[in-house]
């Protein structure tokens, strides 16, 4: 089969190797599937980087989420078949950016049947992260405001659609009008574009100054301090990454000060803590994508060939929305 694999550490394009290699067996626990749809994600890139906390052995193959249709069976997975359509989690070293890849069966689920396999692919990481972080640690409520950094990014974009179906007020902040269109498209209700506008005063006029009462943060640095400055009575700092590469100290005085909260999100945690938890939170979403009030807007569907430059792309802030490689998609 073709896959992209990683011999080096460094930048994707860079590092990132089309190659023709065996297609991998199916261990004890988990599945083969053809690959349909591969997500691109920014632990993707920080793997190439070497600077994701799963770190995998050289070579391996990025992609680590998929949906494809099943063709062979470890020992001991049940509840599967040959044939099924599912999506989840991949088993390094054999992710998703290549003809095949391995998932693990605790992480396998049935593919939502609304979605295409572009779509279904780009749900699993960032949807599960939205959910977990807004209900489970943040709880959100109907009524309040959702303030969404890198609101058109792969895990913004799903808060934001995922506060909207909660019944949330959503404010959106993005970088450039591009993925300003691309935050309304999503739904959210107020979109600030972070480079010619202070995302404080607006949220704060547009909360008669009270504040944001969730803060969805997957950039950290500044953008984190900042927040702080724009946090309601009794709200919720929702750290959820650090993609801005900057991890900020918290003034343990001003949320004492504010009464707010900072909380923590390790999504992949509920995978080893609570599996429960998290098929759970598989059968909302596709009931939320049965009934039209979640769907990853893909922008891009890429050719095998282009995985590569997409990736990158993604690493340079360069893309909108989710980046998607779909088999049997010409080259551009």
């Amino acid at each position: 089969m073709l896959a992209w694999r990683v011999h080096e550490l460094g930048e994707p394009a860079t590092v990132m190797r089309l190659e023709t290699v065996a297609r991998p067996a199916a261990g004890p626990g988990r599945l083969v599937v053809r690959v349909a749809g591969a997500a691109a994600n920014f632990p993707d890139v920080l793997m190439c980087r070497g600077l994701y906390q799963v770190r995998p052995e050289l070579p391996f193959t990025p992609g680590v989420e998929v949906c494809g249709e099943v063709v062979a069976l470890g020992a001991g997975v049940t509840g599967f078949g040959v044939g099924d359509r599912v999506i989840g989690g991949v088993a390094l070293p054999h992710g998703g950016f290549a003809e095949y890849a391995v998932l693990d069966a605790n992480q396998t689920f049935p593919a939502p049947p609304a979605l295409d396999d572009a779509e279904a692919a780009a749900l699993y990481i960032g949807y599960q992260t939205g959910w977990f972080g807004l209900h489970r640690r943040a709880a959100l409520q109907p009524g309040e405001t959702l303030l969404v950094h890198a609101a058109a990014g792969g895990v913004g974009s799903a808060a934001v659609q995922l506060g909207k179906a909660a019944g949330a007020r959503v404010i959106g902040v993005v970088g450039g009008p591009e993925k300003a269109d691309y935050a309304r498209e999503l739904g959210a209700d107020i979109v600030i574009d972070r480079r010619t506008q202070d995302f404080v005063e607006i949220v704060k006029a547009a909360t008669d100054n009270r504040g944001a009462d969730v803060v969805y943060d997957p950039v950290g640095g500044d953008t984190y301090t900042r927040s702080t400055k724009c946090v309601a009575f009794e709200g919720r700092i929702l750290v959820v990454g650090f993609a801005g590469g900057d991890i900020k100290s918290a003034a343990l005085n001003h949320a004492l000060v504010k009464n707010y909260s900072i909380v923590g999100l390790h999504w992949g945690l509920y995978n080893t803590h609570d599996r429960a938890a998290v098929a759970e939170c598989h059968r909302e979403l596709t009931r939320l994508a049965d009934d039209g009030a979640i769907r990853p807007l893909v922008s891009e569907r890429l050719a095998l060939a282009d995985v590569a430059d997409g990736v990158q792309r993604l690493a340079d802030g360069k893309t909108v929305g989710r980046v998607v490689y779909v088999a049997g998609e010409s080259t551009s």
